[in-house]
């Protein structure tokens, strides 16, 4: 029961500025604040949940202990979100608790009904009430009674017609101030608050605000209680004359207030006022016509009142506002109108332009295919032209070499012939006539001559040609076909061919080159091409390409 006297007092004491404003990014906590509101439907239907499920609890209840304790967390829930109904439930469990005979649990229930009625505008009736509870009997509860007065004249303050009657009931309020703190504890939330009035009047802001800080970080999403710390430490910035501080405990206070759909509140309504004042009209009008909503649902007459005086300024603002945007918008469409007939003309010129640019636009691919079937033939005569400057480069190296190799062997031969021809005379002259017929008529240096100039052609064919062995060899069927005997660099097939590589078609040539008959020549030359490996006619135009560029 004093948790829930505790929210009551806690609810009513947002009537009296306190505490701190931190800094963060107001931007951030508006947009945050604005996904809240438009997500208040679904906090109503949890708190609706919320309700539905203490009233089936109810419905099942047994005992008279039972009734009073749902009836009080019935209460507790309505509070802050339908007056009539708070009230309703408020005596319902004082009734309940007359039934039991519990005299603490009465008087908190009668505190319950005079604080719905004095947040309903009706003080007569609550402080009648007030006055009729026998406190004395219930020390518990004297704090929470004489909170109940503060809060109770703290409205009656506030909304005073007059000068005299304001300072009366200010000095009632401070009265029952320092009285509910002698029965509070000095660590307690509810202390804290009522001190802060007192710090407050001292103008000791920062202690106040620091003190507030200390139970708002305590306290979790859930927790009613979070709104009114953090709409009290906003009010201490304000005081310090810190607005972007303000805004921000504000928009805290706010955003706890819709998420846990509580209608009875003040926090949307001042920073609605707030972003009025800085012309953030949209959002004043959003905030302002949400908390009217909010104040007919929970039929509080002081919230209306409040708001009915604040919500034609925003309204005559926000209508400006709508008013000017029209005409903005009329000023837009009739640009719109008139840049559309501009671009329409526009695109009418480009529409023949385009044509033009498409004829252009043929007749340069038209000219691209030519031109790339132009550099296409170019590609090939290049081709061929590299082909022959490979083939004339290779003749020009083939020149070069034979021409030096051809040189110094005729340098050779003339040596050996004038060593020949000295050894003759010598042996002529000696008369040795036998030995010189002998030397005449033998052939061995001409067999050794020849030997040697076969070797010196492998040779040099093989320096030209270093592969020409295995590349001939892969022309063939058979790759073992081609046996060189120890020592041999060239036999007399690949000698053929070999000449055929280096220009050399014409058995007759060959032969006499070779030192054979015409027919042998020709019948190494059938014999190979019948065990190509392709077709037979390609057998030599193959071999013409062993060692060049195109070789596959």
């Amino acid at each position: 029961m004093k948790v829930q006297i505790t929210k009551v007092f806690l609810l009513g004491a947002l009537l009296f500025p306190s505490c701190f404003w931190g800094q963060r990014e107001v931007t951030t906590l508006l947009q945050q604040l604005d996904h809240t509101v438009a997500d208040y439907p679904n906090a109503i239907t949890k708190k609706e949940k919320r309700l539905q499920y203490l009233k089936d609890e109810l419905r099942y209840s047994t005992s008279n202990e039972q009734r009073y304790a749902i009836y009080v967390q019935l209460h507790s829930e309505y509070t802050a979100f339908q007056l009539d109904s708070a009230l309703t439930y408020a005596r319902k469990s004082w009734q309940v608790a007359l039934a039991l005979n519990d005299l603490e649990k009465v008087n908190g229930a009668q505190l319950n009904v005079a604080m719905i009625l004095g947040t309903s505008g009706m003080y007569k009736e609550s402080i009648d009430l007030l006055e009729s509870i026998p406190v004395n009997t219930t020390p518990s509860i004297k704090g929470y009674y004489f909170g109940t007065y503060r809060i109770v004249y703290g409205y009656l303050t506030e909304y005073a017609a007059s000068a005299l009657e304001k300072q009366k009931y200010k000095a009632l309020t401070q009265r029952y101030r320092d009285s509910s703190m002698l029965y509070f504890q000095p660590k307690s939330r509810e202390f804290c608050i009522a001190n802060t009035d007192v710090l407050f009047e001292k103008k000791l802001y920062n202690q106040a605000i620091a003190a507030l800080l200390r139970f708002y970080t305590s306290t979790s999403a859930q927790d009613p209680d979070q709104a009114v710390l953090a709409y009290l430490i906003a009010e201490g910035y304000r005081l310090k004359k810190d607005k972007e501080q303000q805004k921000k405990w504000l928009i805290l206070s706010a955003i706890s207030d819709v998420q846990l759909a509580k209608k009875e509140n003040i926090s949307l309504r001042k920073i609605a006022f707030i972003l009025y004042e800085e012309g953030d009209i949209d959002r004043a009008y959003t905030y302002i016509k949400r908390s009217l909503e909010d104040a007919l649902f929970c039929n509080a007459k002081l919230r209306t009142y409040e708001i009915s005086k604040m919500l034609p300024i925003i309204n005559q603002a926000y209508e400006n506002k709508n008013e000017t945007n029209r005409t903005q918008l009329t000023i837009f469409l009739l640009a719109v109108s008139i840049l559309s007939l501009i671009l329409l003309g526009a695109l009418v010129l480009l529409f023949k332009q385009m044509r033009k640019v498409a004829a252009a636009q043929k007749a340069l691919t038209l000219a691209n295919e030519q031109l790339s079937n132009l550099n296409q033939d170019l590609k090939e005569i290049n081709q061929r032209l590299n082909d022959t400057n490979a083939t004339l480069a290779e003749a020009s190296l083939l020149k070069e070499i034979y021409i030096g190799r051809y040189m110094d062997q005729c340098s050779d031969y003339i040596g050996k012939l004038e060593e020949y021809s000295q050894k003759l005379k010598v042996m002529a002259t000696a008369g040795k006539v036998n030995e010189l017929l002998k030397l005449v008529k033998s052939n061995a240096p001409v067999e050794n001559e020849l030997r040697e100039f076969y070797t010196q052609f492998d040779q040099t064919f093989l320096e030209l040609f270093p592969s020409f062995i295995q590349d001939f060899s892969n022309l063939l069927v058979d790759t073992d076909t081609i046996q060189l005997k120890k020592g041999e660099l060239l036999n007399t097939e690949l000698r053929i061919f070999a000449l055929i590589r280096l220009g050399i078609k014409d058995s007759a040539k060959i032969a006499v080159f070779l030192r054979y008959s015409v027919s042998t020549i020709y019948n190494y030359r059938s014999q190979l091409k019948n065990k190509a490996r392709g077709p037979r006619e390609e057998f030599e135009n193959q071999v013409l390409l062993i060692g060049t560029a195109q070789e596959k």
